[in-house]
């Protein structure tokens, strides 16, 4: 069964909605990837399951990429999600340091106070009315959760509660978000509704979100609430990164700087940040670059 999914749900007659994630397999594929220590890694968990999360919450054709930037051992944590369902996932180590294994997030990310944290909307189709848009923030909280609801609060102005936990086989998460009352209510059919929702959540344990697929989260925690839920979307890791995209990053480093690299280490080799695949260019490849550049063919695609 694929537990690789995320779900919508409204609390009927109320202006209350969920989205309820679990990742296994996908997030197993991303964790992989990493040789991180298990307080890194879960961390790098919360905040995929957080940026699906978020991503299904907003009507948009492309990516929404979360970032945390770093002061402390942990450099940058970068998660994308794109409308499609992909997902993928990449943490950078600061050189010359070291993750303790009892260390809180604050340490990892935020060690002198210059940690910032930053959404990015990136459409797929780019034109003169649909740009990147990015928001940032400082990075305020003590959990991905909490950073993720001051985020929230400062940009979006709507009451947004979180509950994340990740471990080795799974990354999941809980969203409730208050919305806006319709057709100028100032109060909802049920007033109480998202206080309620809310102390209900607050109940839910980390080990429950790592061993319970959604659907029967949902009904443990609000089994006496009239919940209206949608279609489950699937999530699947996925990677852009490819051989022409590497070769037009060499382009733009140009002839010389090229065969500066070759002529430490030949074949020069780039590797993915985020799934790891290397991709090499031995010299005749790179004179071939370079000669497309010209002819304007392309080189074969090939690791």
């Amino acid at each position: 069964m694929n537990h690789d999914l995320v779900r919508r749900f409204l609390l009927d007659g109320t202006a209350v909605r969920g989205e309820i994630v679990s990742l296994d397999d996908c997030w197993r594929q991303i964790a992989s990837r990493h040789d991180l220590p298990p307080v890194a890694l879960s961390t790098l968990g919360e905040l995929s399951a957080a940026a699906v999360l978020l991503s299904a919450t907003l009507k948009f054709d492309g990516s929404l990429i979360m970032q945390i930037h770093g002061d402390g051992p942990i450099a940058l944590m970068v998660v994308e999600c794109r409308s499609d369902g992909r997902l993928r996932a990449t943490v950078k180590e600061r050189e010359g340091t070291s993750i303790p294994a009892d260390a809180q997030l604050g340490e990892l990310v935020n060690r002198q106070g210059r940690g910032r944290f930053a959404v990015t909307l990136d459409p797929r189709v780019r034109n003169e009315n649909r740009q990147p848009w990015q928001g940032i923030v400082p990075f305020e909280g003590d959990s991905v959760a909490e950073v993720l609801e001051h985020y929230m609060q400062r940009s979006e102005q709507l009451p947004t509660r979180l509950w994340l936990a990740a471990g080795p086989e799974r990354a999941s998460g809980l969203l409730l978000q208050q919305l806006p009352t319709e057709g100028g209510r100032d109060i909802p059919a049920d007033p109480d509704a998202w206080n309620r929702m809310e102390t209900l959540a607050n109940t839910l344990e980390r080990s429950e979100l790592l061993q319970h697929p959604p659907a029967e989260l949902l009904k443990r925690l609000f089994w006496d609430e009239p919940l209206r839920g949608f279609d489950a979307r699937p999530v699947h890791f996925g990677c852009g990164c490819s051989r022409a995209k590497v070769a037009g990053m060499l382009k733009m480093l140009g002839t010389a700087e090229v065969e500066d690299i070759l002529s430490e280490r030949d074949p020069v080799e780039v590797r993915c940040d985020f799934c790891n695949q290397a991709y090499q260019f031995d010299p005749v490849d790179c004179a071939a670059l370079f000669r497309d550049t010209v002819t304007g063919d392309h080189p074969a695609s090939r690791h």
